[in-house]
């Protein structure tokens, strides 16, 4: 009896040894990977070891990413907590709320003040230097701040639209600001953003769109001028992707297509290569199918139309803006698009040789506070 005991007594530590021998062996041996598909993203890799480093202790910080991101069964784990959060009632993981009728919402981080001061002073510094240039800026809020009904009880303000103010209110009048909110909170009831992705919907981008053209003076189509056509009722977004919440329901993706055909051609300059679409069909076949429109971010991006009026247009911007450029498309001859994240050019030069007389800055809140490439403005004004 007394050996039964001790064998029931040691059985748990010896299971419990035998997992971490096992899951410590397949971390060894599992090769490394370097794209997540349920996250979305590129994965840590193993980092170069030197006594610099070390020493400055990004080494260590860099390896305790790599290790977790590179963790055997991760997608696995993440999902198991995810779901046992849920059954116990939590309705936040990864800085992602499960909200009311299936809504993912990310959580607003507010800035830190000086590097609110520093964004700023960087697009004045850019202001400043280009004095010729007609410019816009929308600074677009997101789901959390318009769909303030769907976040879960407990969720109060955490600051999104008072630090959305503030950005316009430090901003000067050189500087024309576009507030689309007012428009976004008065059609809620429309399907304006994804239920799990941090996007706006085609619908919300055709919103703030109608802002854009009275502040811009042109006239804006109306949705009887567009065949609305849905491409996709399967997808899963970023915010599903990073909370690990799942038994949700996908999304669609729907295009605005004008009625009147009218054509564009895409160059993607950094690589190299041209369409005649805005749209990359083939991204509907992967996980990441917002890269539909436009095939996702690069660093400079020219649309000539078949508008002729001879209206040019910069566009300085983030992921929100791939959706919302289609409806430009109407009303400019040619766009240069530059998403900041990956531009290497210079600004000034690309104004002053395609003799660029408009400039549209479109970001939403939270990338516009998270992106440090905004600061690089201020070396494009030198």
């Amino acid at each position: 009896m007394d050996s039964y005991d001790k064998t029931n007594r040691k059985l748990p530590g010896l299971l419990l040894l035998l997992f971490i021998s096992v899951i410590a062996a397949l971390n060894l041996f599992a090769p490394d990977r370097t794209f997540s598909e349920s996250e979305n993203r590129m994965l840590e890799q193993l980092p170069h070891f030197s006594w610099k480093t070390l020493m400055a202790g990004t080494f260590t910080s860099d390896f305790e990413k790599y290790v977790s991101d590179q963790f055997v069964l991760r997608d696995l784990w993440i999902e198991a907590k995810s779901e046992t959060d849920r059954i116990m009632g939590k309705k936040e993981s990864n800085g992602v709320y499960l909200g009311k009728d299936g809504f993912m919402l990310k959580k607003f981080t507010p800035p830190s003040d000086e590097d609110l001061k520093e964004k700023i002073a960087a697009i004045h510094a850019f202001c400043d230097a280009t004095p010729d240039l007609t410019k816009y800026m929308m600074l677009v809020p997101t789901a959390q701040s318009v769909l303030t009904d769907k976040l879960p009880s407990y969720a109060s303000d955490n600051g999104e639209l008072a630090y959305r103010e503030k950005v316009q209110r430090s901003l000067r009048e050189n500087l024309q600001i576009v507030d689309v909110y007012p428009a976004l909170a008065g059609k809620r009831e429309q399907s304006l953003f994804y239920k799990t992705d941090h996007h706006w919907t085609t619908t919300g981008a055709y919103e703030a769109y109608q802002v854009l053209g009275r502040e811009m003076g042109f006239e804006p189509k109306v949705k009887d001028d567009f065949r609305i056509e849905k491409v996709t009722d399967t997808f899963y977004g970023s915010l599903y992707s990073k909370s690990g919440y799942r038994h949700v329901k996908p999304d669609s993706i729907e295009f605005f297509l004008p009625k009147d055909n009218g054509r564009s051609s895409v160059e993607y300059v950094d690589e190299q290569q041209s369409t005649d679409s805005l749209y990359a069909m083939e991204n509907l076949r992967k996980k990441d199918k917002y890269a539909v429109f436009l095939n996702g971010n690069h660093g400079l991006i020219k649309i000539t139309t078949g508008n002729r009026e001879g209206r040019k247009l910069l566009v300085v911007k983030d992921s929100y803006a791939n959706s919302f450029l289609p409806f430009l498309a109407e009303h400019f001859q040619e766009m240069y698009v530059v998403d900041l994240r990956y531009y290497e050019g210079n600004l000034q030069k690309l104004i002053l040789e395609q003799h660029l007389n408009e400039m549209l800055l479109l970001y939403n809140v939270q990338t516009f506070f998270e992106d440090p490439s905004i600061q690089t403005l201020a070396d494009q004004a030198e």
